[in-house]
């Protein structure tokens, strides 16, 4: 249920992949979006968007942003101080984009700060697809590995509409969202749909482990972020592929799938 009476919301990560749509939805539905960002000038947001500089390590810009916000939507590297900070100056609602399945620190100190927060836990990213654009647009092929692990990733617009509903409407405090899309798609079933949308043939390209642990290792990730890749890609949670109905519950609306996503960012493959 959403409150009637406007409400003023802090969004940190606002040029993100969530942040970018929670701002838009806020605004579109008569709510007063403040947004942080280190580069106003390139933010690039709606024109009622209140933009100021700063960020989550900096703690005059974040007392400055906080203020007069009923609201905060965090991103998971915000420290604790950003809590203290946010129930100081008389926010009262968080919402919070985990990135880890585990409770961390930040999520200790969100529970004992008497705010009331929501967890926002998204199984995979449909716009990690990105990922494939520049083979896609190249050479018109896909190379990834372990092609028989499904994935029920959720559009990006999806996990906002999640946290607007939970930043501006009552009943979703001492929640945690897991958000998945409304399908369970495997590598190359997602080559598949966004072939079909490009109306183009696109190749898939099995690759082996030792390759795509090469690809890891080149792009700078480390022993530990390799052993988690690996657990996810080879013996994933059951959540990372179980079709979850938690999009539609909140926002009364069916979650998106991959291949309205891949229409909306079609100008990213080439098409």
């Amino acid at each position: 249920m959403t409150n009637n009476a406007p409400t003023s919301v802090l969004v940190t990560g606002a040029t993100g992949n969530v942040g970018r749509p929670l701002v838009e939805q806020l605004l579109d539905a008569g709510h007063r979006v403040r947004a942080l960002t280190r580069d106003p000038e390139r933010a690039a947001l709606p024109a009622a968007t209140d933009v100021v500089a700063g960020n989550l390590e900096d703690a005059r810009s974040l007392d400055v942003a906080c203020g007069g916000m009923d609201a905060v939507h965090l991103v998971a590297f915000a420290g604790e101080e950003t809590v203290e900070i946010a129930a100081r100056k008389g926010v009262r609602r968080v919402t919070l984009l985990k990135g880890d399945p585990e409770k961390t620190d930040l999520e200790r100190a969100i529970e004992a700060s008497g705010l009331d927060w929501t967890y926002l836990a998204p199984v995979e990213f449909m716009s990690n697809a990105l990922e494939w654009a520049e083979s896609i647009r190249a050479e018109g092929v896909v190379r990834d590995g372990f092609p028989d692990i499904p994935s029920a990733m959720v559009h990006d617009a999806d996990i906002a509409a999640v946290a607007a509903a939970a930043l501006t409407g009552d009943g979703h405090a001492g929640q945690e969202y897991w958000l998945t899309g409304p399908e369970a798609l495997t590598a190359p079933e997602k080559v598949a749909v966004i072939a079909e949308v490009l109306g183009r043939p696109i190749r898939f390209e099995e690759l082996t482990r030792d390759q795509i642990v090469g690809q890891w290792r080149a792009q700078g990730f480390s022993d530990d972020d390799v052993e988690f890749f690996l657990m996810m890609r080879t013996n994933p949670p059951e959540a990372g592929y179980t079709v979850l109905p938690t999009v539609e519950q909140v926002t009364g609306r069916p979650a998106r799938t991959f291949a309205q996503w891949v229409a909306a960012n079609r100008a990213a493959f080439g098409s």
